[in-house]
């Protein structure tokens, strides 16, 4: 099985070595074969900070060996026995220091590209970024590269990404982006692994919580947050850092759901779908980095393949960052694709290709000795080599580590959990609150309530989902939160391990509020299901609590979509919470409780059964013939969310560009808040071109907006358009704005009904 990320972090947790990088030096094993200058000047045009970055560039990469380029290229791992000596924990490895004689005998003066998996604090990065400034030839910065998903570790936890993308809130996103960047530089670190901006088109994927859904839309505009938030306007500052989409590209739809599948799309689908959802980030956010993914699409893995990596991602979309391989993706080449005989021919192939830096793919030696021999032996193009180099280079001068390559250790102490932060991981796990139904208006539930049964095994645990440690972080359960907002209440609680047991408690009481869902054993890397049902005994305890007769709230935690027929017809209340993180108890008491007005719209949608799946909102129209035991409609559709309000929908108005003219097709429409409570609506936009060239889906989210309104109150949102949202890739393989007939619907999901139909000239 390969070495997954989520295993690297239990390794280092557990203070274990990690034997595919704890590699002993370069130079014991001979391979200081280059010709370097120990004299640079001081006054090297690279070391000037008002020269051109491009300039500043070229001259480093003038006077490096073939040696120092090829270590510019490797990821170290912080946890290895040269650097640290470590006992128990992770807090060892950083009580314990920074080791200058170790690190001489595994860098030498020849630099270190990044390191990864080490965390450090402020101290420990500055000491270990002056070593290798003052005790390499070139003096060239490291880059500290770390996960950062939904909360740098040891700082703020965010909802899952999942959770991100039922906001449908850009500013969320951005703050969020910024949050864990600021808490991340400061200390030290430049680089996280994050957004991930795959489509979660395949429920049974254990990694759907990491996404942000299955539209190309949303994905791209809540990426394209994320990106300009960790990023802001500058690279080099303290509280901005690298952003790195990834899996690149079209990782969310893997055969059978497996992480490591293959992906079976064409280039049609590839550019107007699975590429969508990456554009904005790197064309308009300018992301800075790249994480290849470790599949393949149609036979060609992605780490091979100069068509996404070269021509696409540099060429037309004009990426200025550098690419990285997901952990294991150049190794696969040879063991697992099968494309290359060897680790050496592996190395060459992915450079070659448009990958940049690897991630513990092979042993120090035989990465570096790959690309030295491949130079000698002519079958590593010079061009892919500066090419690689050159882009990392680039980032961290933009960085500013060459003129700024330390932190200011007060910083960490100000930002990491600063209140801003905290309230923002609340405010995110509030607004995701997805009200799937609600009969009877039985939520919200009133304050007066003397017994409530809190019953299963997600009502007494903060659930975070994969790459965030539950044990971390304020850890409100929804336990917790419902105990906190009535405290006058008797809360009758159990795991529901024992149905009898629970189906006792809930017949005490005067509303049961049921805990069910997913765990990260279950959802997360390597954490794929073959069914969507509710795991263990959930199903049966369900139905037992409903056999007592009480009004029973199903609270749902979960990282994918899952298949609750039996639940969406009897259970008079359903909230999907998904992982809401350390504040998630609270937000979902006080949703059940009326104090935040549900206002969440799924970003993914829910099927009945896995017969359905794929069940994506958006297929192509020849889709549309039924089974023979049933209907292709999900049980609930993307966009999909009640709320303790209603809204009402009128003056739809279209106005169609000129002919001959770029301009954008302009869209209003009125929205009323027509009940009895302030709440937020999120107004969706989807389009449908009658005729093209090629199949285009049967509807798709062009636009989107959050807005608050309170009763009676009326807004007219307005989306404007651009035509080139309209472009297929035609048989020809090229953009085309095709004139005809096109449908617009407005609504509060995607079975919106209110429409417009316009003609789009020539």
């Amino acid at each position: 099985m390969a070495l997954t990320r989520r295993k690297v972090l239990k390794l280092l947790a557990a203070g274990a070595a990690i034997p595919a990088i704890d590699s002993l030096s370069l130079a014991a094993a001979g391979m200081q074969t280059g010709s370097a200058h120990t004299d640079v000047p001081p006054n090297a045009p690279y070391k000037q900070a008002h020269l051109p970055i491009e300039e500043r560039v070229k001259d480093l990469l003038s006077r490096m060996t073939l040696e120092e380029k090829a270590r510019q290229l490797d990821m170290y791992a912080g946890v290895f026995r040269s650097v640290h000596e470590f006992h128990d924990d992770i807090n060892a490895l950083k009580k314990n220091g920074f080791k200058p004689e170790q690190a001489r005998q595994l860098w030498g003066d020849t630099g270190v590209g990044g390191i990864h998996d080490l965390y450090p604090s402020p101290e420990l990065s500055n000491a270990i970024q002056k070593w290798v400034i003052k005790n390499t030839r070139l003096g060239i910065p490291v880059m500290f590269i770390e996960e950062g998903l939904h909360g740098y570790p040891g700082g703020t936890i965010f909802p899952a990404p999942i959770n991100l993308g039922a906001t449908f809130n850009p500013e969320i996103a951005r703050k969020t982006g910024a949050a864990i960047a600021a808490e991340a530089r400061a200390n030290g670190v430049v680089m996280i692994l994050a957004p991930v901006l795959d489509l979660a088109r395949e429920p049974r994927w254990g990694r759907v919580a990491e996404n942000l859904g299955e539209d190309p839309y949303l994905t791209g505009q809540l990426g394209l947050a994320y990106v300009q938030g960790a990023q802001g306007d500058s690279l080099n500052t303290d509280h901005t850092l690298v952003a790195e989409p990834k899996h690149f590209v079209g990782h969310g739809s893997p055969e059978s759901g497996k992480n490591t599948s293959p992906v079976h799309i064409g280039e049609r689908e590839l550019r107007m779908v699975m590429l969508k959802s990456f554009e904005p980030a790197i064309r308009e956010g300018h992301a800075k980095a790249v994480m290849v993914g470790y599949h393949e699409i149609d036979g060609i893995p992605m780490t091979a393949s100069p068509l996404i990596l070269i021509k696409i991602l540099r060429h037309e979309w004009g990426f200025q960052g550098f690419t990285i391989s997901d952990l294991g993706a150049i190794r696969r080449l040879n063991e697992d694709h099968r494309v290359t005989s060897s680790p050496k021919e592996s190395v060459w192939l992915a450079l070659n290709s448009g990958v940049d830096m690897q991630f513990y793919d092979f042993d120090h030696d035989v990465f570096q000795g790959a690309i030295i021999s491949g130079m000698h032996d002519g079958k590593l193009s010079a061009a892919a080599l500066d090419r690689a180099v050159s882009a990392v280079l680039r980032v961290k001068f933009e960085l500013g580590l060459f003129d700024r390559p330390t932190v200011d250790p007060s910083l960490d102490a100000k930002v990491r959990r600063s209140q801003a932060h905290l309230d923002l991981s609340l405010e995110s796990a509030r607004q995701s609150m997805t009200l799937l139904k609600n009969e009877g208006r039985l939520l919200p539930l009133s304050k007066s309530l003397k017994r409530i049964a809190v019953i299963g095994p997600n009502a007494d645990v903060a659930r975070y989902g994969d790459y965030a440690d539950e044990d971390a972080g304020a850890k409100i359960s929804m336990l917790r939160g419902i105990t906190e907002i009535v405290p006058g209440a008797t809360i009758l609680f159990d795991e529901g391990k024992e149905i009898p047991a629970a189906v006792a408690k809930a017949k005490d009481a005067e509303v049961v509020i049921l805990g069910l869902g997913e765990w990260t054993e279950i959802s997360g890397e390597g954490k794929d299901r073959s069914n969507l049902d509710l795991p263990g005994n959930q199903e049966a305890l369900l139905e037992a609590i409903i056999a007592t007769g009480n009004p029973v709230v199903l609270v749902l935690q979960n990282g994918r979509p899952l298949t609750i027929p039996w639940a969406s017809r009897h259970v008079p209340a359903i909230l999907e919470a998904w992982f809401p993180a350390e504040f998630g108890g609270t937000a979902i008491a006080e949703t059940l409780f009326g104090d935040n007005n549900p206002a969440g719209r799924l970003a993914v949608s829910f099927p009945k059964t896995v017969g359905q799946l794929p069940d994506f909102y958006n297929y192509d129209p020849s889709k549309e013939e039924e089974y023979v035991d049933g209907d292709i409609k999900p049980l609930y559709p993307f966009g999909f969310g009640l709320s303790y309000t209603t809204f009402g929908y009128d003056n739809l108005v279209v106005k169609p560009p000129k002919a001959h003219s770029k301009d954008d097709i302009v869209i209003s429409v009125d929205v009323r808040n027509t009940g009895t409570v302030a709440g937020d609506e999120v107004v969706q936009l989807y389009v449908r071109e009658h005729v093209t060239t090629v199949e285009t889906p049967v509807k798709s989210l062009k636009g989107f907006s959050r807005i608050h309104l309170v009763p009676g109150e009326v807004r007219t949102a307005t989306f404007h358009l651009p035509q080139d949202q309209l472009a297929v890739w035609n048989e020809w393989q090229r953009w085309v704005v095709e004139p005809g007939e096109i449908t617009v619907w407005v609504g509060g999901s995607s079975d919106a009904t209110l429409s417009a139909d316009l003609v789009l000239k020539a």
